[in-house]
């Protein structure tokens, strides 16, 4: 402890799926909050905080926004752009252990206000 990232920087587990199958539609998203947060945002400050996604496709970011919002109830999807900006978010773990740590718990998430 603290895990370590085997990727990062110049890659993401999310690309290197991506490249394994290049026909596949791969859209990441769900990796920067933990498992009952993932299915019940509104459980954290009434669902008004941001999940992110990153993707290829545009088309298939779109279905999976908008499960998001119908499956789970997130109020606020946020999409970063192509794969490469699943590095961003995978990288975020190192600082999510601390949070929780701090925290005492996994029910936290961050919330992006824009001026």
């Amino acid at each position: 402890m603290p895990p370590v990232l085997s990727v990062c920087n110049t890659d993401s587990l999310g690309e290197q799926i991506q490249h394994a199958f290049p026909e596949v539609k791969v859209v990441k998203t769900l990796n920067t909050v933990t498992a009952s947060l993932m299915v019940n945002p509104g459980q954290l400050a009434n669902g008004e905080h941001h999940i992110f996604l990153s993707g290829n496709d545009p088309a298939a970011k779109a279905q999976v926004a908008e499960w998001l919002a119908t499956w789970f109830g997130w109020k606020h999807v946020l999409d970063l752009g192509d794969i490469t900006t699943a590095r961003g978010t995978e990288m975020y773990l190192p600082i999510w252990l601390r949070l929780w740590g701090a925290l005492g718990t996994g029910i936290f998430n961050v919330r992006v206000i824009k001026q």
